[in-house]
């Protein structure tokens, strides 16, 4: 079996290279390509390793036949296509605490340079002045941290500033009270309160519709007079030229930025302020942060290229190595069922409840999820156009809603697994379960029935009446059709209907479809394929 096959295409540590060779995949590093030469070459890799030079657009992902993931060497992937990534079914992942500290401590430093005017004493004393009494700093002591946002790197920043003296509020939705007070921090009930408490004002939140300008010129006026403002998150959070008005007007009483709304920061508005601190997007830039990222992106790369676990992904749930092998078997038992499920159903899907009952719903099903909706999509999508990455996107865009449900017991089955569709107004269900570690099929609209789904099959809904049995066997005899297994179920809520499954060698055209549809008491005929 032929290794996968990774490139590297932005500059980052020897190690990364090593790992992935040491892993069992075969790797290729090629820095500085230009979106023509990358766009020649990557049909040729299932994996493709990134800082933020290559800029991944849908032209290259498009030309990426065979590319299955893509893993950012930090945490910001402005530069990948992400819609287009999972269009395509590619898996985009980051690496979001191996600059965590090195970022924090930036902005640490960064409060500190702009409270105490440390450039600009420094480049004052270089020039052999002796300005001290120019340069009147603020101490960070006892004064309030206004954050907004706190992830991982927030919650670091946190945490070096009360080991400052600092009182930290935070402003974050997703924020809950546990974890603020977990990590002792007030949690503003608006933005607005940050705003007008805050001495000093740190951002940590990702570059969205929601957050871009976070603080434009209104939000800026809201300030407290003599605030200062550090921004080592992303360009974008903060109007520049409405800062820069304010620090113009005094109001403002600094800041320093690592990032810009457009970089390379050549020209801005804020250059050449001498109240402002500004940095070339150092917040990552350390030899320890550098050498764990590279060495993450190897790691994460290679474990989803050779053991199928994802880990840190933007756009698929992430699974471990373990969850990957101990979730085998009900990704198959997914599969096949939401793959019965499309083909019983007719299009016109408006509603997918999946629930899980019994051993399954003690493990991470966003995979088995993902699985039976793909399935499910098959017979309404062209198969080669859905994978387990779109397969949500796809949904959500048909106007159909999923919803997940867990159940710790199951009352008949160890697991069981059920997928209920609402179609035009009506419901159908489908259930499954495992034995001995292998899918089956234990129930369709309530009608108790155990069967292997493999092959080809025909499903046939029908009252509960003699004759069925034989009559399917004449058709297919007369056919030509070898039946390989025959299943039968009936009563559960459909009282006086049945289900056969009958499992077939061979292939059956429309003809013999139909006169299985002229038996009498067939009310319903479908042909599955597995």
């Amino acid at each position: 079996m032929a290794k996968p096959k990774v490139l590297i295409s932005d500059k980052m540590s020897e190690r990364a290279k090593e790992i992935f060779i040491e892993s069992g995949v075969d790797v290729d590093v090629k820095t500085g390509l230009k979106p023509e030469e990358l766009k020649e070459i990557i049909g040729n890799y299932q994996g493709l390793a990134i800082r933020s030079s290559t800029k991944v657009t849908k032209d290259i992902i498009d030309a990426a036949k065979n590319l299955k993931v893509i893993a950012r060497a930090g945490i910001g992937v402005d530069n990948v296509d992400i819609p287009a990534a999972t269009a395509k079914g590619v898996i985009v992942m980051n690496t979001p605490f191996g600059n965590s500290i090195t970022t924090a401590e930036h902005t640490i430093a960064m409060m500190f340079a702009a409270a105490r005017q440390i450039p600009a004493a420094s480049s004052s004393t270089h020039a052999s002045k002796w300005e001290k009494n120019k340069f009147m700093g603020t101490e960070l002591a006892f004064k309030t941290l206004g954050m907004i946002g706190c992830g991982n790197i927030g919650s670091i920043v946190a945490d070096r500033a009360q080991g400052l003296k600092m009182k930290v509020m935070v402003y974050d939705p997703f924020l809950s009270e546990e974890r603020a007070k977990d990590i002792n921090v007030e949690k503003a009930a608006t933005l607005d309160d940050l705003l007008k408490k805050a001495d000093f004002i740190t951002l940590h939140t990702p570059l969205t519709e929601q957050t871009k300008n976070i603080l434009g010129a209104e939000n800026l006026k809201k300030t407290k007079k003599g605030v200062h403002i550090v921004n080592c998150a992303r360009g974008g959070l903060i109007d520049e030229k409405a800062l820069k008005e304010l620090l113009d007007s005094g109001h403002i009483a600094g800041a320093a930025l690592d990032v810009f709304e457009t970089e390379p920061a050549i020209n801005n508005v804020l250059f050449g302020h001498e109240n402002v601190v500004c940095t070339p997007h150092l917040g990552a830039s350390t030899n320890e942060a550098q050498e764990n990222v590279a060495l993450q992106v190897a790691e994460q790369i290679s474990a989803y290229l050779i053991s199928g676990a994802i880990t840190n992904a933007l756009n698929v749930p992430s699974v471990s190595a373990e969850d990957s092998q101990k979730l085998n078997p009900y990704i198959s038992l997914g599969e096949k069922i939401g793959k019965l499920a499309g083909q019983v159903a007719d299009d016109g899907i408006s509603k997918v409840t999946i629930e899980y009952a019994g051993e399954v719903s003690k493990l991470n099903t966003k995979p088995i999820t993902n699985v039976i909706v793909k399935g499910l999509l098959e017979s309404f999508v062209d198969p080669e156009l859905v994978n387990i990455v779109n397969a949500p996107s796809i949904a959500k865009d048909r106007n159909i809603k999923i919803t997940e449900s867990k159940h710790e017991d199951s009352l008949e089955y160890n697991t069981l697994v059920t997928i209920k569709l609402e179609v035009k107004g009506k419901e159908t269900s489908v259930s499954g379960s495992l034995f001995n570690s292998e899918p089956r099929l234990v129930s369709v609209d309530d009608v108790k029935l155990e069967a292997g789904l493999e092959g080809e099959m025909i499903l046939i809904l029908n009252e509960d009446k003699p004759g069925l049995i034989g009559g399917v066997g004449n058709v297919l005899g007369d056919s030509k059709i070898n039946i390989a297994n025959f299943h039968l179920g009936r009563s559960g809520k459909n009282k006086g209907k049945a289900i056969a499954l009958v499992g077939v060698d061979g292939t059956v055209s429309k003809e013999v479809l139909g006169k299985i549809e002229k038996l009498p008491s067939v009310l319903k005929v479908r042909v599955l394929k597995f």
